[in-house]
């Protein structure tokens, strides 16, 4: 049997039983410790190349044990309690303002604040809402006068705000822009905050793009016709509302945690690709293989639809 086959077996067993373990709560396992130490699986690759060149059964043995060793160390690290809850690390502007204050107090971090004003008709128009970037904390509670602002806590990044108008659309987009390349690799505790507040007049179509992260967003007070999410190894929690007829949403993602809050006065559907991950609908009837609906959707006036695409993620689903 050729090693290739072997490993790829051997991971894929690692992976089944941790996730089978996890979903029937015998361990609880925090795969972003897995990700913090992602340079092993350069190490068991090196290996391989170094102790397989002639297909020698010492270096087979030598490799395998290699890979038993590295994935019982991350079974280890996995079910340990994260100190931090960030993956890593323990166009043209028109009337943005940006108030840079003082350092915090360890010095490693700045505040920063990116406001757009309400301007007359931008309430009639369809908002569109680009937000994008890698360890970074995005949180969405409470409302703002202004049409968007963002409080920012920083360390190494920096963002910008900018906006393009037409008669019907306003497009903002929202994105970390990290020229300091050396510092957006490192391992060092923390990341950046920021705390986002939009006027809750306007309708929403908002596309959240994060490579590694979390996002935190409260919009029931909102009215949001689409949301799309695009990530990688992130925290996921989202919370509905219920002041539209319909409401999408599309998750796809890598790695990640996702949990998602829907009225019970909404009729939902739920359409899965799931591959590994384990999903958890609490008050949805399965129809089909891929397919959830809450009791009340055919008859509810409100829906919202929910398409889930995740290679090895955690799904979860709840209504309120």
């Amino acid at each position: 049997m050729k090693l290739d086959r072997v490993i790829w077996g051997v991971l894929l067993l690692f992976i089944g039983g941790v996730l089978l373990l996890d979903n029937f709560n015998i361990i609880e396992f925090y795969w972003r410790n897995v990700w913090s130490f992602w340079p092993i699986f350069l190490i068991i690759l090196g290996v391989n190349i170094l102790f397989n060149r002639n297909n020698s059964q010492t270096g087979n043995i030598i490799s395998l044990a290699i890979l038993v060793i590295a994935l019982s160390f991350l079974f280890v690290k996995g079910q340990e309690r994260p100190s931090s809850r960030y993956w890593w690390g323990n166009g043209k502007g028109n009337h943005i303002e940006m108030n840079m204050d003082d350092e915090d107090n360890d010095g490693n971090y700045t505040k920063a604040t990116f406001t757009e004003p309400l301007l007359a008709g931008d309430s009639a128009k369809k908002n569109i809402l680009n937000v994008s970037g890698g360890g970074t904390s995005f949180d969405l509670k409470g409302a703002t006068d202004s049409l968007f602002i963002a409080n920012v806590r920083k360390r190494f990044s920096n963002f910008i705000l900018t906006k393009e108008s037409s008669d019907s659309v306003n497009t903002l987009t929202f994105k970390l822009q990290d020229k300091n390349k050396r510092n957006s690799w490192s391992f060092n505790d923390g990341g950046n905050d920021v705390d986002l507040r939009l006027n809750t007049a306007p309708v929403w179509e908002m596309n959240l793009k994060l490579g590694a992260g979390q996002i935190d967003f409260d919009l029931k007070d909102y009215k949001v016709r689409t949301l799309n999410f695009d990530g990688g190894a992130a925290e996921v929690d989202i919370k509905l509302g219920s002041l539209l007829p319909i409401t999408d949403v599309n998750i796809k993602t890598g790695v990640a945690d996702v949990k998602i809050r829907v009225p019970k006065d909404s009729g939902c559907r739920i359409k899965t690709k799931t591959g590994l991950s384990t999903k958890d609908f609490s008050g949805f009837t399965k129809i089909d293989e891929g397919l959830y609906e809450t009791p009340n959707y055919q008859s509810s006036a409100k829906k919202i639809f929910i398409n889930l695409d995740g290679g090895l993620s955690s799904f979860e689903v709840n209504r309120y």
